[in-house]
């Protein structure tokens, strides 16, 4: 038979608390911060110090589980017979396993029930956290975390889902059409609703964990496993373009040139001003184009000629930004994946200049060795080397040992994290669309796209494009990744072999025996 009660605990002696002695029980009377009046018996520990012993605010029950163990748990209620009641039950099911009416793990799971299903995520988000894989390295990325955090959050909201007893497919599945059904909310910036691919994203990311959910002895089945996708390849949102080798030599130019360029905009009035309404400010500078780059720059350099260090540090800005520009293009680097790179990652001197992408920061989760041609290699080593001289003057100035490399932890590159923004303002004064005739757009992903349609337009063969881009289905490379614009076509036609409908029998006979003129492409 199990039992109840309220446990006890002790606390110090609030300041200026008076001890007193009431039918052989000691006790302490002080007035709160509130200002009413208290009283707690009091006790004294092993170290001799007096301390109130108080009393929990809910009971507490004790009773042995279907496998005979003790167990104390807690009621979570201050009335007695509620408390008792809440006992009855746990008994009950006590009764119930060791009758072999449910099984052990079928009453370990309803413990798990009511618990607000957020203290479940959070649980998996510190398993994902805690998974080492070689070399105690983490196996899950902190980027990956935070996604599944806010995508689990997103759609367990949206669907309601208060406990893991109120998962359930059907409330899954609204979900999925309610987001593919929703309308564009503003076509003139092209924004729409989820895409399939994010839906996706969002479900499969609920099936995992609701798989840990069962490992972890909380659901004794998944309801959410296997669940069934959108068609991805017929509800694309975005479709990207590659960049033509002009518009990559204008984006460079721009990315170098623009943040000092940025101190050298002229002036305009606005046009309240010329209407003549009186309002603070009456003029604004006026948005950099490419034809007026160059001028912008010089003027820049008039203004701020008494400030060389600033001149220096926006010129190094503009260095960084067309060297990731650059990088991605010529290595097909994600922007996190480039992100995570440090200097250590880097080999530049090597008979094979490469950069190493550790497990953790490959979306693919395999990690890999990055290829560098010799002109990004050169790029490379004077950044790095450039950097180390800023390191070796900045340890001079304050008198601390001067360097002899980077530390091998340095990122290589500071990616701002606003660089979408950075790359639509680059793409402006450099004059190229945002988005082509097609629908195309441009972002940072698609410099990706640009590197694999350069690849196919240079003939590079389909699976060696497919192991630059790491990606495990080549139709994912060919057919998403590679733009058709850039591809010439017409060109490759021209390698057909000629077929002449006036041709007359004796010419094919000549051909047979080798007597006449031989075809490039030779027999057909």
């Amino acid at each position: 038979m199990g039992t109840i009660y309220r446990p006890t605990y002790t606390k110090p002696l609030p300041v200026g608390a008076e001890l007193f002695t009431r039918k052989g029980q000691r006790f302490a009377r002080w007035t709160d911060g509130r200002g009413r009046r208290r009283t707690e018996r009091v006790t004294t520990n092993d170290q001799g110090e007096d301390r109130l012993l108080c009393e929990s605010a809910t009971y507490v029950a004790e009773y042995r589980d279907g496998a005979g163990r003790p167990v104390r748990a807690s009621t979570g209620c201050r009335d007695r017979d509620a408390a008792k009641a809440v006992l009855l039950d746990l008994e009950t099911r006590a009764d119930k396993v060791r009758s072999g009416g449910w099984t052990v793990a079928e009453d370990s799971v309803l413990d798990h029930q009511a618990t607000p299903i957020g203290r479940h995520i959070d649980a998996y988000l510190d398993r994902l956290r805690s998974e080492r894989g070689k070399g105690g390295k983490p196996r899950t990325s902190a980027a990956h975390v935070n996604n599944v955090k806010r995508v689990l959050r997103r759609i367990v909201g949206d669907c309601g889902f208060k406990a893991l007893r109120d998962l359930n497919r059907q409330a899954v599945e609204r979900w999925m059409q309610q987001r593919q059904s929703e309308a564009l909310q503003d076509p003139a910036e092209g924004k729409a609703g989820m895409s399939a691919r994010t839906i996706n994203s969002h479900v499969v990311a609920l099936s995992a964990f609701g798989n840990w959910c069962v490992s972890a002895g909380r659901l004794l089945a998944n309801p959410l496993a296997r669940p069934r996708l959108l068609d991805e390849k017929a509800d694309r949102r975005r479709t990207r373009r590659a960049l033509t080798e002009a518009e990559l030599r204008r984006l460079l130019i721009v990315a170098r040139l623009r943040p000092l360029a940025e101190h050298g905009r002229e002036s305009v009035p606005l046009e309240h001003a010329a209407k003549g309404k009186s309002r603070k400010r009456t003029w604004t500078y006026a948005p950099l184009t490419w034809d007026a780059l160059e001028a912008a720059e010089q003027l820049a350099r008039e203004r701020l000629a008494d400030r060389p260090a600033m001149i220096a540090d926006l010129e190094r800005t503009g260095r960084q930004r067309g060297l990731i520009y650059k990088t991605m293009v010529t290595s097909g680097l994600r922007k996190a994946e480039l992100s995570s790179l440090t200097v250590g990652q880097t080999t530049l001197d090597g008979p094979v200049p490469c950069l190493q992408l550790r497990a953790a920061d490959d979306k693919a989760g395999r990690g890999a060795e990055i290829p560098l041609r010799p002109d990004l290699t050169a790029d490379l080593r004077a950044w790095v080397g450039e950097r180390l001289r800023l390191a070796q003057d900045e340890a001079r100035r304050q008198g601390k040992p001067i360097p002899m490399q980077l530390p091998a932890g340095a990122p290589l590159f500071d990616v701002p994290a606003g660089l979408i923004r950075i790359l639509d303002r680059d793409l402006q004064t450099a004059g190229i669309p945002k988005v082509d005739d097609r629908g195309r757009t441009v972002d940072v992903h698609a410099l990706r796209h640009t590197f694999a349609s350069h690849l196919a337009k240079a003939g590079v063969a389909p699976r060696v494009a497919q192991e630059a881009l790491r990606h495990s289905d080549i139709e994912l490379t060919m057919g998403i990744y590679t733009d058709p614009r850039l591809l010439d076509v017409a060109g490759a036609l021209d390698t057909l072999p000629d077929l002449p409908l006036d041709g007359r029998p004796g010419g094919e006979k000549h051909r047979a025996t080798g007597t006449a003129g031989k075809s490039a492409c030779g027999p057909l």
